[in-house]
């Protein structure tokens, strides 16, 4: 069965900066996207990036283009969100994903097939 398990999460003041890791494990595609995602409460989970693991390519949310950056070691089987520049709305629960990569768009969650159990980004302005 494959697992994701999330860590990195924390506290932080705005304009700060974290680093999320999500280690895959046992995934059964040859090919895949890797997703980060966001809950806050009481809005839906949302779509912060993706990338696809046939040629790297990276795809970012408008609200997060130029303040984080996905990536992935592939060695290490881990995915990474480096987050920079944080602001109060970045506060939520984050998710990582793990679906086919041929599937859907990559901000909708229905496409991933596997989650993570979250960990928990605050913010403070």
């Amino acid at each position: 069965q494959v697992q994701l398990v999330e860590s990195g999460g924390g506290s932080v003041q705005a304009g700060g900066s974290l680093r999320l890791s999500c280690t895959v494990s046992r995934y059964t595609y040859s090919t895949y996207v890797l997703g980060w995602f966001r809950q806050a409460p009481g809005k839906e989970r949302e779509g912060v990036a993706a990338i696809y693991t046939r040629g790297g390519y990276t795809v970012y949310a408008d609200s997060v283009k130029g303040r984080f950056t996905i990536s992935q070691d592939s060695a290490k089987n881990t995915l990474y969100l480096q987050m920079n520049s944080l602001k109060p709305e970045d506060t939520a629960m984050y998710y990582c994903a793990a679906g086919p990569q041929a599937g859907g768009e990559w901000y909708r969650a229905r496409r991933y097939n596997y989650w993570g159990q979250g960990t928990q980004v605050t913010v403070s302005s």
